[in-house]
């Protein structure tokens, strides 16, 4: 259950792995329905976010279709969460006795193979992993202040330009948060840092992008700040003393 957006811009990759709240009808989660409209079912605006930048920027785009209820594809295959029995205090009962490597094998192999092949097949400069969190966790959480966060593991090229320029327009801009990067990376940790591709997760604070207004504006933002990225790029490194 992936999404393949094509595009013209062979310097850049977007992915979403969160996009969709979709949940196959062979697959039952054991939960109210309104649940799946919640921040643990789906990156609430991400996918829209997603689709209106590879417009603006002529982008390719690989987003994954399937409810991270039903198997967290922004994990690694071995991560206790891969498929999770609760959620943000939210229990899961359906998840507590399934079969994991079916479910591995059915939606995240080949979630990955797809963006292994687009990257081997035509590699980017940058890769953007675009997701939203909620301004608060229903389960002991503290409101979340950021407007935007920039995640990242060990490779910095791309994040603390981003989180420079982001702040210089005066948004308040999360560095690694709501959470780290270096503990929570598994996409671009596999298809960026392993390749040494610049990139960096952008996470928008989801009441932000909730209806079509603010996924305009905040795609805006991001055309913008991938401009400004690509220049940086571009730019010869500096030598080392």
């Amino acid at each position: 259950m992936t999404e393949v957006i094509e595009g013209r811009a062979s310097d850049l990759l977007l992915l979403c792995d969160h996009a969709s709240n979709a949940v196959p009808e062979d697959v039952d989660l054991g939960i109210a329905p309104e649940l799946l409209n919640l921040h643990i079912a789906v990156d609430i605006g991400a996918g829209p976010v997603t689709r209106a930048l590879t417009k603006q920027l002529d982008a390719p785009a690989i987003l994954g279709t399937v409810s991270r209820l039903v198997l967290d594809l922004h994990r690694e295959p071995d991560h206790p969460n891969l498929v999770p029995k609760a959620s943000d205090g939210h229990a899961i009962p359906g998840n507590a006795e399934i079969d994991r490597e079916e479910r591995l094998t059915r939606f995240h192999v080949p979630y990955h193979a797809i963006i292994e092949d687009r990257i081997r097949a035509r590699r980017p400069a940058l890769i953007l992993s675009i997701h939203s969190f909620t301004p608060c966790l229903e389960d002991g959480g503290t409101p979340r202040p950021w407007e935007i966060g920039i995640l990242y593991n060990e490779d910095e090229r791309a994040a603390r330009p981003a989180i420079d320029w982001l702040r210089g327009q005066g948004f308040v801009t999360g560095d690694n948060e709501p959470y780290s990067g270096k503990l929570l990376n598994a996409t671009l940790n596999r298809h960026a840092e392993a390749n040494q591709i610049s990139s960096i997760a952008v996470e928008i604070r989801n009441d932000l992008i909730r209806d079509d207004a603010g996924v305009q504006r905040w795609a805006d933002i991001i055309a913008r700040l991938t401009g400004h990225l690509r220049n940086h790029l571009a730019q010869p490194a500096a030598p080392i003393a």
